[in-house]
């Protein structure tokens, strides 16, 4: 009775011994690796409708945007940022008042252009590139590539008394790489906004 019982014992060690051997082979061979995600952006067309509120400019925006004044603790009256929810993105535009001081505008472009080459570290290359608008006032565009905070940046002015400046930024963790068709939609939007953009003085 009692060597009986010892085989059975045995027995039952043996099944249990053998069954977690099985559970660990199927758990090695079923194991892979998870592929890299990319993110999926839903990127309708785009219908623009003027934006004009209490600042010095207006332009076009599109309906896949909110156009809301900067309540930042360094803003200024005529900064507003330009938000898109669905992609997590929003432009920044800085407004100055040059008031016929050359040596000011000059700073303001300065500053730009330094806040732009500070992305040389990281940036794979950063082009440039110019255009004029219906009103005959330049725009200088800046087009960042690598892993940069600020993909997309341009500045502008009539020369005189108005200057503007726009930076795009991503709040998302999101490799620059897989945000390209975002970043390029709202680029496209930004050029939108350059071309229709006025000075509400009519200079």
């Amino acid at each position: 009775m009692t060597r009986l019982r010892f085989l059975n014992n045995h027995k039952e060690v043996l099944i249990l011994f053998l069954s977690g051997l099985t559970g660990l082979s199927s758990c090695t061979e079923s194991y892979q690796p998870k592929e890299k995600g990319y993110p999926r952006f839903d990127l309708p067309r785009p219908v623009y409708t003027l934006y004009n509120q209490d600042h010095p400019f207006q332009f076009e925006v599109s309906d896949q945007a909110m156009v809301y004044k900067d309540s930042g603790k360094f803003a200024e009256a005529h900064w507003v940022n330009i938000k898109y929810p669905a992609l997590s993105a929003e432009v920044q535009l800085t407004y100055k008042d040059i008031n016929g001081d050359m040596k000011l505008l000059n700073e303001y472009i300065e500053d730009a252009r330094t806040l732009i080459n500070k992305h040389n570290i990281k940036a794979y290359g950063i082009e440039e590139s110019k255009l004029k608008n219906a009103s005959g006032h330049e725009a200088y565009v800046f087009t960042l590539t690598g892993q940069v905070p600020t993909q997309f940046q341009f500045y502008t002015t009539d020369s005189s008394r108005h200057f503007l400046r726009g930076a795009l930024y991503f709040r998302t963790a999101t490799e620059n790489d897989s945000l390209a068709p975002a970043i390029k939609y709202i680029s496209n939007d930004m050029i939108h906004l350059l071309n229709t953009l006025t000075w509400k003085d009519g200079k």
